[in-house]
């Protein structure tokens, strides 16, 4: 049995001598305990040192990863030349490795807890098997490989380090804070001096550079400022120097002011240089988060995150809220709407956008830069021209133009647009309107009936009114009739035995029916004298219009079509005769169905008393039986009430005898307490 031990010096291959003391792993340690015995259970085969550090990372790398490097394959095959590889075996630590070298040179691999004990056991006893080495040149060759493999395994290059860009965007922050506090400084300062040149110069480098050429406001007229300030600038600057409201200051003050401008100076000449550095290098990491967000906002997005990698893993939602944590958690907490935006607000592609779409732009470029920083960051094969980053900008420049509906392509249109078109236009395209002769002249049937000319109103809303309440009045009666009839029908078939009371019942019936026929005569009185008030005038005069021409018109049309016919609108006499004799009709039904009900009433009174009889008789012996009950309940009560006396008398009794020992007890502690004083 072979096997196959790696070392930080190189590849070594021992021979187990004791095959039978494998099947104990458990007391394998005891034949490792002295160099003497190890030598005897394992012996060194074939040894393979590596010639440098940067072959000896690969090759640990690559078994790392379950990869067999080109030194082991070398190794393995020239051992296996002078050994029978089918009769053999080899005991290998890791599972993957012996997978793939069984599958490559065809030899049975071994791969268990008695390997693990063997491995320790040549551990142990390592300087004694493998001679020529030290341990402490293996200890030192262990530890240069361990640094190495970590270098490797972070993959360090200098191109690729985001680290250096969270600390120059973190100075470029600092310098701006500092460039402002020193600029205001100077500016209050010297305005002691000038104060209208701070209106005149906004800009703090131009301000600086012209104090430093210029000094006192005096040398205004014979300092040239042409390299700072443009020629306007220049001429408002020496006439206000001439009628300057300023206090003269000293040789000390202007030197100390001077100091302070050529430091303005050099801070902003240093921040542009760290500026173009800190471009340079997120277009070496990051090139496609830079052409979709920019140089400084890209770099506050990997500073706030940590690093690149740990802005790849976050997802969109949480990048386009970066930097407004404080802002999220205090809405969560009060239920308001949560932010858009954080850093990536600044973004050009946001504030190119209106304010209204300002929340989806953000959503938009939050998904397109977590991609472009995934690519970056993951991607094996360097982006240089950033052709991604563009691709994607495109898009978010197409979807702006969209959104505030102005399309990328000027012949095209989208669906949408297309759609709301269409819908426009169906509201536009309307019937247009008729003009209706009929409607002007009044039919001949309305003249007849109120015998005045179609376009008078006010004789037309008279009469309908009229018109309706004789028809409910009409509708009211026939009503009636039918439920008269109804109720004859049944009486009829009810009444055959009953002659004998018909004289007695029938003077109530009587004065029943006729005051309702009373009710009914005032009734018409007063509809006939609505009528008579209703009625319009013979002549009726045409309505003031708002125009003088439409009265004039309406004039015309009342002359040409007046009728000869009476203008007073009043029912005819054989209409109202015809209505009278039906009142009478109605009241001798009336009548005749109140005799009808009277002896039906006079039935069920006989009924009722009968009923109240039998009821009577029953009575007393209910009540004998209610008594009885009753009685025996309050017994109950009774006896209750006196049990509830007796205990509450033996509470009493007892509490009688427990009082008179609780106050001797505080007699004895009031004595006790006295004495102890």
């Amino acid at each position: 049995m072979l096997v196959l031990f790696e070392t930080a010096a190189g590849y070594a291959l021992f021979e187990v001598l004791k095959e039978g003391k494998l099947r104990e792993p458990d007391e394998l340690w005891k034949d490792f305990e002295t160099p003497e015995a190890a030598k005897k259970t394992v012996k060194l085969v074939d040894f393979q040192k590596f010639e440098n550090m940067s072959e000896a990372v690969a090759s640990v790398s690559d078994l790392l990863e379950g990869k067999l490097s080109k030194d082991l394959k070398k190794f393995l095959k020239e051992s296996f030349e002078k050994i029978e590889v089918s009769s053999e075996k080899l005991a290998v630590m890791e599972p993957k490795i012996g997978a793939t070298i069984s599958k490559k040179f065809g030899i049975q691999v071994i791969s268990n807890e008695t390997v693990v004990e063997l491995y320790r056991g040549i551990k142990q006893q390592l300087d004694s098997l493998i001679t020529g080495i030290k341990s402490d040149d293996i200890s030192q060759m262990s530890l240069g490989l361990s640094h190495s493999l970590s270098r490797h395994k972070l993959k360090f290059s200098p191109d690729k380090v985001d680290n250096m860009i969270i600390q120059a965007i973190g100075l470029l922050d600092d310098l701006d804070k500092e460039l402002n506090t020193y600029a205001m400084r100077v500016k209050e300062w010297y305005g002691w001096h000038f104060p209208e040149m701070s209106k005149i110069v906004v800009d703090n480098l131009a301000y600086a550079k012209v104090i430093k050429t210029m000094g006192f406001r005096s040398n205004a007229q014979t300092t040239d400022l042409s390299e700072i300030l443009p020629e306007d600038l220049e001429k408002e600057l020496k006439e206000a120097a001439e009628i300057s409201m300023g206090s003269e200051i000293s040789r000390e003050d202007i030197d100390n002011i001077i100091m302070g401008c050529e430091q303005v100076i050099n801070l902003t000449e240093y921040r542009a240089e760290l500026y173009e550095y800190l471009k340079n290098r997120m277009l070496a990491i990051a090139p496609n988060l830079t052409t979709i967000v920019g140089e400084l906002v890209g770099a506050r997005l990997i500073a706030h995150s940590g690093s690149l990698l740990n802005l790849a893993k976050h997802p969109a939602s949480t990048v386009q809220i970066l930097g407004a944590e404080k802002a999220l958690f205090r809405a969560l907490k009060t239920k308001n709407n949560t932010p858009k935006y954080g850093l990536i607000y600044h973004a050009s592609l946001v504030g190119q956008a209106a304010p209204k779409n300002k929340g989806k732009v953000a959503r938009l470029v939050a998904t397109k830069s977590s991609l472009a920083t995934r690519f970056d960051a993951l991607s094996e094969e360097k982006d240089v021209q950033a052709e991604m980053g563009h691709s994607n900008r495109k898009q978010i420049e197409k979807r702006i133009r969209i959104l505030e509906g102005r399309n990328g392509d000027s012949g095209t249109k989208t669906e949408k647009d297309k759609g709301k078109k269409q819908k426009t236009d169906l509201k536009l395209v309307s019937t247009a309107p008729t003009y209706n002769p009929s409607a002007d002249v009044a039919g001949s049937s309305k003249s007849a009936e109120y015998g005045v000319a179609g376009s008078s109103k006010s004789a037309e809303v008279s009469t309908v009114g009229i018109k309706r309440k004789a028809e409910d009045i009409s509708a009211e009666e026939e009503s009636e009739d039918a439920t008269s009839e109804e109720e004859s029908e049944e009486d009829d078939k009810s009444s055959d035995n009953e002659s004998s009371d018909e004289s007695s019942d029938d003077k109530p019936s009587d004065d029943k029916s006729k005051d309702k026929s009373k009710k009914k005569k005032a009734k018409k009185q007063k509809l006939e004298a609505e009528q008579k008030k209703e009625q319009p005038p013979k002549k009726i005069k045409a309505k003031e219009g708002k125009d003088k021409d439409k009265k004039e018109k309406k004039k015309k049309k009342a002359s040409d079509h007046t009728v000869a016919t009476s203008t007073n609108v009043i029912e005819p006499k054989e209409k109202v005769s015809k209505k009278r004799k039906k009142t009478e009709e109605d009241e001798e039904k009336e009548t005749s169905k109140s005799e009808k009900k009277a002896k039906k009433a006079k039935k069920s009174k006989e009924s009722s008393e009968e009923k109240k009889e039998k009821a009577e008789k029953v009575k007393p012996k209910e009540e004998k039986d209610v008594k009885k009950k009753l009685d025996k309940g309050k017994q109950k009560e009774k006896e209750k009430e006196k049990e509830k006396e007796k205990e509450k008398e033996s509470v009493k009794e007892v509490k009688k005898v427990e009082k008179p020992k609780t106050k001797k007890k505080d007699k004895k502690d009031k004595k006790d307490k006295k004495k102890a004083h």
